[in-house]
């Protein structure tokens, strides 16, 4: 296996469209990386930059210790798995798994051992001998991965293969391809636009957006500590709660909100920020019922009324409204007042993140106690 580093790498497309801006960061020896963003953010474009397929326009490329800009694909000794599982159809599993070794004209023997190994680790034995049209989504993605393992290359490259697949075969899937990036060690780039698959399977993770990236950290660093109001609202299901408003001194620094009467204490260390506006983020994970016995003490207290429940099983999503300020939670499932009815809440404060609306950084006060309290 080797590790990938893009020092300063850029596409530009003919028409001057820049897909991908200056991307500097490093893929480990043996770690699984998601590069994750909505549509048009540049992650593919930049999976496509590292398989060769398509060209760098300005910055170096290395795998391992080799620049690879002007290197064809088929030479930087990498594997990728697409969205379409681009089996030959008229072939059976055995023959699919064979075809790109027997192109490479590897003995028959050395081609027979590596379909076994695949086979076996993918648990595909027992269907090598169907063809696709008698396979599941399930079976044919595990092919689609089985034809890239038994190449044994250096770096593995996953292009949204679990786009095509219903919510329960995603589930699986996802589990056994971080199955097997634990059972090979190998380095592995995986390309998603679904933020839940990313938190579940990056070692790491490369949020994107419009061509840049704007932020790489392991699942709970970008959930506990967003670096801007992308992430922050990227990151997390449901999304965080972002609030305009502005901070006061007032009797001790406080959030008021730009809309309605939220008013809540704010760290003292953002007090250099006094006076001026701010974006409340808050997490629904950290509103919860007043009294509750997993409440935090200290908590601030918040009035709310109760627009839509949302039963998730263990757990219900809240849609609340205080003045004009609109809310989502995220609680254990339990009795609730009539819809419409004012609910009395606590909001914890060591969990609340502050960010600048004019950079969208966050400001440096609140995650670092968040990360603290989950730990704790």
């Amino acid at each position: 296996m080797a590790r990938v580093r893009l020092e300063g790498v850029r596409k530009v497309y003919d028409n001057g469209f820049v897909a991908v801006h200056d991307a500097s960061f490093e893929i480990g020896d043996g770690e699984f990386v998601v590069l994750v963003g909505p549509s048009g953010c540049g992650k593919s474009t930049t999976l496509r930059m590292i398989a060769g397929l398509e060209t760098v326009s300005a910055g170096r490329l290395l795998i391992g210790d080799r620049v690879v800009n002007d290197v064809p694909p088929k030479d930087r000794d990498i594997a990728m798995v697409f969205q379409n599982y681009a089996l030959y159809p008229h072939m059976t599993v055995r023959e699919n798994l064979a075809f790109g070794l027997k192109l490479r004209k590897l003995p028959r023997s050395e081609i027979d051992a590596r379909v076994r190994r695949a086979a076996d680790v993918l648990e595909l034995t027992e269907i090598l001998d169907r063809r696709p049209s008698q396979l599941s989504g399930g079976q044919r993605q595990r092919v689609a991965v089985g034809r890239a393992l038994v190449r044994e290359p250096q770096v593995f490259l996953f292009d949204e293969p679990l786009s095509n697949l219903d919510a329960k075969l995603r589930v699986q899937m996802r589990r056994e391809i971080s199955a097997l990036h634990r059972r090979l060690g190998a380095t592995m780039v995986y390309v998603t636009h679904d933020q839940t698959e990313a938190m579940t399977m990056g070692d790491r993770i490369v949020v994107m957006s419009a061509g840049h990236i704007q932020q790489i950290g392991t699942p709970m660093e970008l959930y506990d500590r967003p670096a801007n109001l992308f992430v922050a609202g990227f990151i997390g299901s449901p999304a965080m709660n972002l609030v305009p408003g502005r901070l006061l001194a007032d009797g001790g620094l406080r959030f008021h909100a730009a809309a309605g009467a939220l008013d809540i204490p704010a760290p003292a260390t953002l007090e250099p920020f006094a006076g001026r506006d701010v974006v409340l983020g808050v997490r629904p994970e950290a509103i919860h019922l007043a009294g509750a016995s997993y409440a935090p003490a200290g908590a601030a207290p918040l009035t709310a009324r109760l627009e839509l429940v949302e039963p998730l099983g263990n757990e219900m999503l809240l849609q609340l409204r205080t003045d004009g300020v609109a809310l989502v939670a995220r609680i254990p499932s339990q009795p609730l007042p009539p819809v419409g009815e004012p609910l009395a809440l606590a909001i914890d404060t060591a969990r609340l993140h502050f960010f600048d609306p004019a950079s969208e950084r966050a400001l440096a006060a609140a995650a670092a106690p968040a990360a603290a309290a989950r730990a704790g």
